[in-house]
């Protein structure tokens, strides 16, 4: 189908595990013509989830995308994971849509997962839409249910349909005032969102309070539904059931005649080397600019990396460059997808969802282009949350080494909230991930696509190292070989910092004591220092250094010299400064049973945990929100489970790093100094 940048609708279904959001992907295909009969996720044949991680757990693992086309309009459906353990792609697919449609289930209501959706996509300027799923399963409790979903996101989420016929069917009340419904007044609703609706445009609102309802146009009610859209001031809800397919079609409609296509939305937030926010505009005609969202090494095609059109037209044979590279790569393949079907394409324009293949350099959230005038532009990044659960593992099988190390290196490619660390000093590596249940997933395709098996044990947990005074240090470096020699002296002072500042260096130098070109070396042996701690052998951070002083020699001054004396300068003065181990402190928060909250608070606070406060939820459950340190955090999966019969969940994100306790510090130190002493 022939298309252009206003017909096109970008859309990520998004929300809790267990919403229903595949089964709806699924209703939306067949409504729309791609599939003759929706899958099903328990028996594996979605169209969504092929993976057979996927197929055996019965839940999304990883994002997938499919294109409607539907009268003149062609929609590209993101169908996102619900748990929390794999958010990366979930967050990931936000920057390359106009709308997140947040799928909510009727009979659980509102969910943490619901909350940090909605705040995510508030936050990155996209659209947002409430769709309650499997309406027909709680009839009785959806007008509490819209209550609750207002009385949380604001006043400014409304009805633009009602269900009616006892869920049977799903009536529009934005364009329509009668009808009967199950629960509310269509006239009401409409009234309502109309309301809402033209208030935002003068033009628009002046044309309605002068004459009526009837003086606007259908584009004016579209333009108007849309700018509120944009600016946050509708939050439409919309009702559906996946499985009876109730509201499928409407939904749909919704899609095609309100949502905003890619020239309406909110301006991609572009930013140049300066890190200002540039213009990029959705002409075809203008230079090509496409973003890079997802990375899929795929055992059939190689790498196929999916990227968004924002600017200009990409074409089969282009020549394009990734991020400031210098040399182009030729699009030898230009793909539209449908699930794992890959169907060929003559161009992309701006809007459009695509993916080449076999291009080695080309990477997750590289900026695809066709000229050097835009070298340097990059989109904003996603705020992925860090990933603190941690697995050393080495191979099973010896000289398996190589071929761990590639399978690590694409896996992380996939995955923007899988991440493979080296520690050279303990000749260990870790992988780090968001929970246990996503290093397993990782681990089982580690074997399944490259044939790589792994031995694991717990990795050392990511600490840092700060100081908590000020002091000044001096290292004269003097070696003589013979021949010409190494001379450099140092003196310089540390500063503590506010927690998450991270380091700064500053050349106070005066008189050319040390010669400028000198003053990168003393940084580099700074920055070597920090790496391997002070304390108990962690990272340092939140401080600043400062080169006040020193002494170089016209023959001998080199830069190792350098790098040597403002190493051991630096641990002169750390080590009157009062240095302390920092331990990372994560945000928990908790969902269980009602009557498992004694036992669950008392097992936080027996972690050193900080209970912040409790939220009673729908069906007697209650949310915990806590503090916590990590390194009390380790089995904690088990011991919920074992306390809420399996009932429970949780989430981590981190929240700030703080002094561990002394006893801690100094069963870390001592841990330490043997492998001080080997040195």
């Amino acid at each position: 189908m022939s298309y252009n940048t206003e017909n096109i609708r970008n859309i990520a279904l998004a929300g809790h595990a267990g919403a229903g959001k595949t089964t709806l992907f699924e209703a939306l295909l067949q409504a729309g013509g791609v599939i003759q009969n929706a899958g099903s996720v328990e028996r594996g044949t979605t169209q969504s989830d092929t993976d057979p991680q996927e197929k055996a757990r019965g839940h999304s693992i990883d994002s997938c995308i499919a294109g409607i086309d539907r009268n003149a309009c062609h929609i590209n459906l993101i169908d996102t994971a619900g748990y929390t353990d794999f958010r990366g792609g979930t967050l990931a697919a936000f920057a390359a849509v106009e709308t997140v449609a947040v799928v909510v289930n009727a009979a659980n209501g509102i969910e943490h997962g619901t909350r940090r959706i909605m705040e995510r996509a508030r936050e990155r300027g996209l659209a947002r839409l409430l769709v309650i799923n499997k309406i027909d399963a709680d009839v009785a409790a959806l007008p509490a249910l819209v209550n609750a979903l207002r009385e949380e996101f604001g006043s400014e989420c409304l009805p633009v349909n009602l269900p009616a016929n006892d869920a049977g069917k799903v009536l529009d009340c934005f364009f329509h005032r009668d009808g009967a419904t199950d629960f509310s007044s269509l006239a009401e609703a409409h009234q309502q969102i109309l309301d809402q609706v033209v208030e935002v445009n003068e033009a628009t609102m002046g044309a309605y309070l002068d004459a009526g309802e009837e003086a606007l146009t259908p584009q004016q009610l579209h333009d108007a539904f849309e700018q509120c859209l944009r600016e946050g001031h509708l939050v439409p809800i919309c009702f559906v059931s996946a499985r009876s397919s109730a509201g499928v079609g409407e939904l749909l409609d919704i899609f095609d005649r309100l949502l905003p296509n890619p020239a309406e939305a909110n301006p991609p937030p572009f930013r140049n080397a300066q890190n200002l926010q540039i213009a990029v505009e959705p002409d075809p005609n203008a230079h090509a600019i496409a973003d890079v969202f997802k990375v899929v090494n795929d055992p059939f095609v190689g790498k196929l990396a999916i990227f968004r059109v924002w600017q200009g037209t990409v074409r089969r044979e282009s020549q394009l460059f990734i991020d400031d590279n210098r040399k182009a790569f030729k699009v030898g393949h230009l793909f539209r997808l449908n699930g794992k079907t890959h169907m060929e394409m003559e161009q992309a324009i701006p809007g459009d969802i695509a993916a080449v293949a076999k291009v080695e350099d080309i990477h997750f959230d590289a900026v695809l282009h066709d000229s050097h005038d835009e070298d340097s532009i990059r989109l904003a990044p996603v705020h992925f949350p860090q990933p603190m659960f941690g697995l050393a593992l080495e191979p099973k099988h010896k000289g398996q080494e190589q071929k761990l190390s590639q399978a690590l290196s694409r896996l992380a490619e996939e995955d923007p909230c899988f991440r493979v660390e080296h520690h050279k000093e303990l000749n260990e590596t870790v992988i780090r991930g968001l929970s246990d249940l996503h290093l397993k997933i990782m681990l089982e395709r580690m074997k399944e696509r490259y044939g790589v098996e792994v031995i694991t044990h717990p990795p050392r947990i990511a600490y840092r190292e700060t100081i908590s005074g000020s002091a000044e240090g001096h290292h004269r470096h003097k070696k003589q070989t013979g021949g010409a020699g190494q001379f450099g002296e140092v003196f310089l002072r540390v500063d503590p910092l506010e927690r998450g500042a991270g380091f700064e260096f500053i050349d106070a130098v005066k008189g050319g004591v040390i010669p400028g070109q000198f003053l990168p070396a003393i940084e580099k042996g700074v920055r070597q220092a920090m790496e391997f701690g002070a304390v108990a052998g962690y990272p340092l951070q939140d401080l600043r250094v400062t080169v006040y002083d020193g002494k170089y020699h016209p023959v001998d001054s080199k830069e190792v010299a350098f790098v040597s004396a403002g190493k051991k300068a630096f641990l002169d003065a750390v080590g009157k400064a009062r240095p302390i181990v920092l331990e990372p402190i994560m945000d928990v928060e908790v969902a269980i049973p009602e009557p498992s909250v004694g036992d669950v608070t008392g097992g936080l606070a027996s972690k050193r945990a900080r209970i912040m406060g409790t939220d009673a939820k729908r069906d007697g459950e209650l949310v915990i929100k806590a503090q916590a340190p990590l390194a009390e955090l380790t089995d904690y999966p088990t011991e919920l489970k074992a306390m809420t019969g399996g009932r429970g969940r949780y989430s981590l994100d981190l929240s700030h790093y703080e002094p561990v306790p002394p006893p801690v510090q100094r069963q870390l130190s001592e841990a330490w100094k043997p492998k001080l002493d080997e040195d």
